[in-house]
């Protein structure tokens, strides 16, 4: 029976030993020490977060070095203060920002994607690069299921507190179009499906330059036949009010729709990448290997 025991310990062993190898790539990117230009990164966690949520939420945004960090707490107030939200809100949703060169794009990743229940990589890059944020890799965590508006809240406090604040009605049109994705997953589409519409209007948007509310309804209307999707009439004016709103305020449209080619050409990067599939592929095969081979032993 000792001899069981050894050996599965050795296999848990042997096992952690295969994950961290195929991490290790992965860490070494992410720990290549403190951009001086750019700053460190900036953590902010939600006011709701008991100590004991905090620490984990700390470690699933890698926060190895508190002093390696900038840290804020996003609060109600904080919801009320950048986009008119509920004082009162309750706040679990945190999110890390890496501040990346000019150029290098917007970069997503919900650590906890089953603790943010509305809200996709896309759907917040399309978010935040309404409200202007842009060439930067955002971390997102929580402990429990959200929906995950406090984070977004709290990197616009992020920007506000190192000195580069973002404009309010952008900030709040991004709310909105947040809010306008959720609801169309509601009505039955699924979230991919959204992300791709909505950044499919943007472009169409860039490269056409509506002058009217007219210009916009053509332009929903099109990506909307383009895509296959047959929305409400009600659900269809959500998105032309929303874009109608959005034309009228200061907004890079090109810079947006750079910054989206640029998502998604990472996204097909990684699909293409063949070193990183076969290291997956490997992984699993040695992983297959070992557990065969210990209960083969175990029962021998």
């Amino acid at each position: 029976m000792m001899k069981s025991y050894l050996k599965l310990a050795a296999v848990f062993v042997l096992i952690v030993g295969l994950i961290t190898s195929l991490a290790a790539p992965v860490q070494a990117a992410n720990n290549g020490g403190i951009n001086e230009k750019l700053g460190v990164p900036i953590v902010v966690y939600g006011d709701t977060l008991s100590d004991e949520q905090k620490n984990k939420v700390s470690d699933l945004l890698d926060v190895n070095d508190p002093e390696a960090v900038k840290e804020y707490t996003v609060t109600g107030k904080d919801i009320a203060k950048y986009i008119d939200g509920d004082p009162n809100s309750r706040m679990f949703s945190s999110a890390k920002i890496t501040r990346q060169e000019k150029g290098e794009g917007l970069s997503i990743n919900i650590v906890t994607p089953e603790n943010i229940t509305q809200v996709t990589n896309e759907m917040y890059a399309n978010a935040l690069l309404t409200a202007g944020v842009e060439d930067a890799t955002v971390d997102v965590a929580s402990p429990v299921k959200v929906s995950g508006h406090s984070a977004l809240t709290g990197i616009y406090k992020a920007y506000d507190a190192e000195g580069q604040p973002l404009d309010k009605e952008r900030m709040q049109l991004a709310d909105e179009e947040l809010g306008v994705a959720t609801d169309l997953t509601k009505d039955g589409l699924s979230q991919e499906k959204v992300s791709e519409l909505l950044t499919e209007i943007k472009k169409a948007i860039a490269d056409q330059n509506p002058a009217t509310k007219e210009d916009v309804e053509k332009i929903v209307q099109e990506q909307l036949d383009k895509l296959g999707i047959s929305l409400s009439e009600e659900d269809r004016q959500m998105l032309i009010d929303l874009f109608n709103k959005m034309k009228d305020l200061n907004i890079n449209f090109d810079e947006v729709k750079n910054q989206l080619d640029n998502i998604a050409s990472k996204v097909q990067d990684l699909v293409n990448d063949e070193g990183f599939w076969n290291k997956v592929e490997n992984f699993f095969k040695k992983f297959t290997n070992l557990i065969g081979n210990f209960f083969e032993g175990l029962f021998n």
